[in-house]
């Protein structure tokens, strides 16, 4: 076990990272496509074909899912990744045609101080084909990089994180998170998670909980406090190595978030786009129907400890002013 995404057999995870842009793209795909659904509970979403994934539509599996930053103008990322798995034949067979399937949300990196000055076309179609290009399911990198490389929360540099865990049935439960919440992942002005109860060994630093959280720790801490007109959204995959329907993802994906919510403070908020993918690779079957309520106790947990670890594993981007990390501050 890797504590990431890729501890499900047969999901790959790549990153193409922009550093001068600041921003990247995170492409999720399956060797062999997966049940999927998706719920959005932020109030400024931007994605791609996401009403498919909703458990009355036909399509029942996608070949991935495209994590990006660039707010809407990112969406073309979702091209790039269709444009690498078109080249290995991969995806939804009409015919003589192929057609990958790979739902996308968007982060609002925008003025985070990145060269987003491109020209005509943007640069994401061409950032979300490397980024598939890049997919291996071993090891991947967290922190500032893909769609995190621009991510921030509102006290200490956002990013990517990804946790997993293994049920008592021995099926496999997984998130990987962007994390650019409208909110704080930390507690007050200080080091500590909201997701400390979940954390495993020291992931994210072992602080546990404060002594005592006081009414100025829970006082909203939001961007737009600091930076008007920004806006935000935390993205993330929810995964099993499960045999699961539609509808039955859309439940795991309702209760990944959750432990969104116990992560941030606030979450879905107006200006967050918080979104959810969710994947059944079908690996593994469930015992008994009791058993969703299993890993979905699980999805809420590993869910709150990869948008830790993503804020954790942060770096700052190499601009001036740009906002602190979490290490730099509380190292």
């Amino acid at each position: 076990m890797r504590n990431l995404l890729t501890d499900i057999a047969g999901i790959a995870v790549g990153h193409a990272t922009d550093l001068k842009l600041g921003s990247g793209v995170t492409a999720v795909l399956f060797d062999e496509a997966a049940t999927a659904s998706v719920v959005i509970l932020g109030g400024a979403p931007g994605s791609r074909d996401t009403a498919l994934l909703e458990p009355e539509m036909t399509q029942q599996s996608v070949n991935g899912f495209v994590l990006s930053g660039g707010s809407a103008l990112g969406l073309d990322a979702a091209g790039g990744v269709q444009a690498l798995l078109r080249e290995q034949g991969r995806g939804l067979r009409l015919g003589a045609a192929v057609i990958p399937l790979v739902p996308q949300a968007i982060i609002f990196d925008l003025l985070n101080g990145g060269d987003k000055d491109w020209g005509v076309f943007s640069p994401y179609r061409d950032l979300g084909y490397a980024a598939a290009r890049a997919a291996a399911a071993g090891d991947f990198a967290l922190g500032t990089v893909g769609a995190g490389t621009g991510a921030t929360t509102a006290t200490v540099k956002g990013g990517l994180g990804s946790a997993s865990a293994v049920s008592p049935t021995g099926h496999v439960v997984a998130a990987v998170a962007v994390v650019n919440a409208i909110g704080a992942a930390t507690i007050g002005d200080g080091p500590h998670f909201w997701a400390a109860p979940f954390e495993v060994g020291t992931e994210f630093g072992g602080r546990f909980w404060p002594a005592a959280i006081t009414p100025g720790d829970l006082a909203l801490r939001a961007k737009g406090q600091q930076r008007p007109g920004e806006t935000a959204t935390t993205i993330a995959v929810i995964a099993t190595d499960a045999v699961l329907t539609k509808s039955q993802v859309k439940r795991l994906c309702i209760m990944a978030n959750d432990g969104l919510a116990r992560a941030l403070l606030p979450a879905h908020a107006p200006s967050d786009g918080d979104t959810v993918f969710g994947a059944a690779t079908g690996a593994r079957p469930l015992a008994e129907d009791r058993d969703l309520t299993v890993l979905g106790h699980i999805a809420t947990q590993v869910m709150a400890r990869a948008i830790a670890r993503g804020v954790y594993e942060a770096t700052s981007l190499p601009y001036p002013g740009a906002m602190p990390s979490w290490k730099e501050r509380f190292a």
